[in-house]
């Protein structure tokens, strides 16, 4: 008789591992997070606006969580909203990124977080451009960049589906 794995595995459409991490890996890498960066990814932050490193990041490549490492969003989804983040009208996949109700201050947004790792990543409203109609805005905080040509982070060791550097796709 073979064990069941105690959560079923996920992947996603682009073949990404969903699976979150485990109690012990999450723990080693919120180890290696600024105190800024556990304040926004952790405690459902917002760094201030215009002064995130990847608001006017011109490099063709993807953007991934800064936590677990999943690709969240592609450079050619990326606009100048003029709102002081880095905004997005599509994510790399959209299996990548969970919707949750967000009910702070007084308004009612609504938070993405990474699906693997469930870190807050920004917000999404719909004032976006086409094709999408929405504004994907993001704090530079909570994301890692990766130039085309290169590896996506593996921080979870499961290894990238691409199995090679990463294409703008």
């Amino acid at each position: 008789m073979h064990a069941q794995p105690l959560t079923p595995a996920r992947t996603s459409a682009a073949g990404f591992d969903l699976a979150p991490p485990s109690a012990d890996d999450r723990a080693r890498l919120e180890r290696d997070l600024s105190p800024e960066e556990r304040r926004v990814l952790l405690e459902h932050g917002t760094e201030r606006a215009f002064c995130g490193v990847f608001l006017d990041n011109k490099k063709q490549g993807a953007y991934s969580c800064r936590l677990c490492g999943l690709p969240l969003y592609r450079s050619s989804a990326k606009f100048d909203s003029g709102t002081g983040w880095p905004s997005f009208f599509a994510p790399y996949d959209p299996d990548h990124l969970k919707s949750v109700t967000d009910r702070s201050y007084g308004m009612v947004r609504t938070e993405l977080r990474c699906a693997r790792c469930d870190s807050h990543q920004g917000h999404v409203f719909p004032d976006g451009p086409p094709p999408s109609g929405q504004r994907h805005c993001l704090n530079s905080v909570s994301l890692a960049f990766t130039e085309t040509g290169q590896p996506l982070p593996d921080r979870l060791g499961r290894g990238a589906p691409e199995g090679g550097p990463l294409g703008e796709g």
